[in-house]
């Protein structure tokens, strides 16, 4: 049996059924992520032996009476609520299906999550799940001596150098979390980031604030002037640290001030008893610049993987062809890759 579970209170007591959940599964996290026209809702399948869920947010198509799905920034997929590896997703399927098509939901596009075990066993059948590359983790099982060694000799010798120009200090208050701000946006002008990381201020205060997971904000000062120079956002929850946004004034980029915090943040995670420190992978999963500076951290990796859904084929090719009928009249690059296909962006 389906139920669509919107309320706040709900929705938490649902995820926290789960062994494992992230704060990606979060209704707070779903509440501050959506734009003005989505919807979040949590899907909740039961059955006699099993439950799963998956959380949404929900958007209509333009134009059309028509909706898609997509999951919020970073990694959810499915929450597999049972002690048994062996789901027989017939029913579940079924169900599924028949909500998406009474809802007239043409396609979802969900990020899974890299630590979280069984989901594809639960989407079994219900479109394609892909690998386009892998997400860096710091294992925080070994110990701390270890985890250093696996660092490139060059990354020693950054965090070393950085050490003596800087000091690390905890976020705490409205001044230090508005220089963040300041801080992450000047960054993202600069690596000229998609519209999507500029995230309204209102978005870091509540990650700051909300009950359901811990943020932290470390900042980093410059030991000559204590000016604050740079910083990064980690979110804990369960057993994992997530190194989540980040952000270094352009002038000390040579401090390497961001590689000091993640192996502070290694080091304060492993003795509070986390498993993971989660640093992501590269810009679209891509073996790229971010990816070679995470990767100089460790040689973990965990195989990142996309949900790809569609659930109504031929409303799905309508709309493809309504898109590549504006994609003739213009002379802009098209991202091949982009799913759904009606919703690709067109960038100069």
């Amino acid at each position: 049996m389906i139920q669509i579970i919107t309320e706040k209170t709900a929705w938490n007591s649902a995820v926290k059924l789960a062994k494992h959940s992230d704060f990606y599964h979060t209704y707070c996290y779903h509440e501050l992520s959506k734009n003005e026209n989505e919807t979040p809702i949590l899907i909740k399948y039961k059955d006699e032996k099993s439950c799963v869920l998956l959380a949404l947010l929900v958007k209509e198509i333009e134009n059309t009476d028509y909706k898609d799905a997509r999951s919020v920034y970073g990694y959810t997929g499915v929450l597999y609520l049972s002690d048994k590896s062996n789901f027989d997703n017939d029913n579940f399927r079924e169900e599924l299906n028949e909500y998406f098509l009474e809802q007239r939901i043409v396609s979802i596009f969900s990020r899974l999550h890299p630590y979280l075990e069984h989901q594809e066993d639960v989407l079994d059948g219900l479109g394609v799940i892909s690998s386009p590359g892998d997400v860096v983790f710091i294992d925080l099982l070994e110990p701390l001596e270890v985890q250093r060694q696996n660092y490139s000799r060059r990354l020693k010798t950054q965090v070393n150098k950085a050490q003596r120009l800087c000091t690390i200090i905890k976020g705490e208050t409205d001044i230090h979390i508005q220089a963040f701000i300041d801080i992450y946006y000047e960054n993202m002008q600069r690596v000229n980031a998609n519209g999507s990381y500029f995230f309204d201020e209102l978005y870091f205060h509540q990650l700051m604030t909300c009950p359901y997971f811990e943020t932290e904000l470390s900042l980093v000062l410059c030991n000559e002037t204590q000016e604050i120079i740079a910083g990064a956002l980690f979110i804990k929850t369960d057993d994992i640290v997530h190194y989540h946004l980040s952000g270094i004034k352009e002038e000390y980029l040579g401090f390497n001030p961001i590689k000091l915090v993640i192996d502070r943040m290694r080091v304060k995670s492993t003795n509070d008893g986390y498993k993971y420190l989660n640093l992501g992978g590269g810009r679209s999963c891509k073996q790229d610049s971010l990816f070679t500076f995470k990767s100089s951290f460790s040689k973990h990796y965990m195989p990142f993987k996309l949900w790809k859904f569609i659930v109504n084929e031929e409303a799905y090719e309508f709309l493809v062809n309504k898109q590549k009928q504006i994609e003739a009249n213009v002379d802009f690059e098209i991202d091949k890759e982009f799913f759904p296909a009606y919703r690709r962006v067109l960038t100069s």
